[in-house]
């Protein structure tokens, strides 16, 4: 069995982090979904920046929608979409299988909204309208102004990845966001099935503190936090709350392991795949990652259903002078700086490749 398969085995769904239009043109994409056992996929704007950014693919789609008088968002979205709307089709087949619980796709909100509740749910509603697919979910970052709007996009009926979460803090927030959205649709006599992620960065944690703690705990905080939250979730998942809303149709809202590349050159390249490998879980990892599991990983079930040592682990990290607290929240500022930086540098690029085209035209 390919190492790939094994999460599956043991409940886990493997999406892939990243598209481009190559992976859709030259058959890349289909070809992970057929032999590595990919059955979903995300996207952020750092990922569409270095797409347009490293490739002539998009060249063509931007002349034309430039002759139309798109720029800026408008054409970034456009070109997004038309990725998304592919690789949804190539997915469509697990979705209809498994009654939509697998086969999502996720295209993520404009980051210039992180801190916009009105403006995040009416873009969220517009391109979910846009793009015409129900395996799509909707990125929306589970920051403090993200939650109303999680929570309305989910009572509207649109399926939600809740992106940006650092801790089981901002886990649970989010949802109890995407929960009030579910019981809202159960009073007003709407059908709960509506589809949702949670996605919590796990590397970003261990690269934070690299340098500034002991070197017998180097790449254990990402882990711990993770199982935590993994701990928080289970918990969320039998309490009567959530299964009142299961007994109407309500999907669980999956969590999912986002940021899973290991950064630290001197650890193992499937760290986070290898002991994050549990059921009813999401993994999202990019091209690297999923090829270094197909070529030498080693699946383990390594998280217990308690959260193993996490807490031992996490009063380490205190001793050692980390506030978890405080750097889950600095995290989850800086993600979404992150994304703003990219973003920007997105709508530069095509700004760039419209005038290069229109001059050499």
């Amino acid at each position: 069995m390919n190492a790939t398969q094994l999460p599956r085995s043991l409940g886990q769904s493997l999406w892939l982090d990243n598209i481009t239009r190559a992976l859709l043109n030259n058959g890349t994409l289909k070809r992970y979904i057929n032999d590595l056992s990919v059955t979903g996929l995300t996207s952020n704007p750092t990922i569409f920046d270095h797409a347009v950014k490293n490739s002539s693919a998009y060249d063509g789609a931007i002349r034309a929608a430039s002759a139309k008088g798109k720029s800026g968002e408008d054409l970034s979205f456009d070109l997004a979409l038309e990725d998304i709307t592919r690789a949804a089709n190539l997915f469509r087949p697990i979705y209809d299988r498994t009654n939509g619980v697998d086969g999502w796709v996720s295209l993520e909100v404009s980051p210039l909204l992180a801190h916009d509740s009105t403006s995040t749910l009416a873009e969220a509603k517009e391109l979910f309208a846009r793009a015409n697919r129900p395996n799509l979910l909707i990125k929306i970052p589970g920051t403090k102004e993200g939650l109303p709007a999680i929570e309305e996009a989910i009572f509207a009926g649109i399926p939600v990845n809740v992106t940006l979460l650092f801790s089981a803090e901002q886990y649970l927030a989010a949802a109890d966001a995407y929960m009030r959205g579910i019981e809202r649709r159960i009073e007003a006599g709407l059908n709960p099935k509506v589809g949702s992620v949670a996605s919590l960065f796990v590397s970003r944690w261990d690269t934070a503190v690299a340098g500034k703690i002991p070197p017998t705990l180097a790449n254990q905080l990402g882990l711990a936090i993770a199982r935590q939250t993994y701990k928080a979730y289970l918990e969320l998942l039998g309490s009567a709350d959530w299964q009142r809303a299961f007994n109407e149709g309500a999907l669980p809202q999956r969590l999912l392991w986002a940021s899973t590349g290991t950064k630290d050159p001197h650890a193992s390249d499937t760290l986070y795949v290898e002991n994050l490998a549990v059921p009813l879980t999401v993994n999202t990892m990019p091209e690297t990652t999923l090829k270094a599991l197909a070529d030498h990983g080693r699946i383990g079930g390594k998280t217990a259903m308690d959260g193993g040592d996490c807490e031992a682990v996490l009063m380490r990290f205190a001793k050692a002078g980390v506030d978890v607290d405080a750097l889950a929240c600095q995290l989850q500022d800086e993600g979404a700086d992150s994304f703003v930086k990219s973003w920007n540098e997105l709508l530069g690029v095509i700004s760039s490749k419209t005038a290069a085209l229109k001059q050499a035209a």
